[in-house]
């Protein structure tokens, strides 16, 4: 995928580990709830169906804080190993969702250090990029793939 500079973001960074054990945080609910948000904040996965149509849906607390709605969404493509595309515009079953906001493409190519790993997170315009990008997309994403990198490197 090509980035769309006025609609998307993007993190990328080599991982030093195989494919295969970035795949396993990804897919793995336990090692999941490690990684997916940045800490000290804590991760519950409800739902994870990795497989076109199948549900991610995961919950977050923060501060000590009763855990609260994260991401729901739905697996549009999986290619093990290689790439998970999911996206809050859908949740189980191909249903709408109600307040539609990005679409995420995962990669994970073999790299001689191990993984080289990019997500794409597209959006529908440049103003739910640019409010993304004012969450904090940069130092939220940047950290769980740090996270990420993290778990599957030891």
């Amino acid at each position: 995928m090509t980035l769309d500079v006025e609609r998307d973001l993007e993190i990328s960074r080599i991982i030093k580990a195989p494919p295969a054990a970035v795949w396993a945080a990804w897919t793995n609910p336990a090692s999941f709830e490690q990684w997916w948000v940045p800490a000290p904040a804590r991760c519950r996965v409800e739902a994870m169906d990795v497989r076109p149509g199948g549900a991610l849906v995961t919950r977050i607390s923060e501060g000590g804080a009763p855990f609260g709605p994260h991401i729901d969404a739905c697996y549009l493509e999986v290619q093990p190993q290689r790439r998970i595309v999911f996206t809050n515009a859908l949740v189980v079953g191909w249903r709408p969702a109600e307040q539609p906001f990005m679409t995420a493409i995962i990669t994970l190519d073999e790299h001689e250090q191990g993984t080289a790993y990019r997500a794409l997170v597209m959006h529908r315009n440049g103003a739910d990029r640019d409010m993304h990008k004012d969450m904090g997309f940069y130092d939220g994403w940047g950290t769980v793939t740090s996270q990420l990198a993290r778990l599957v490197e030891n």
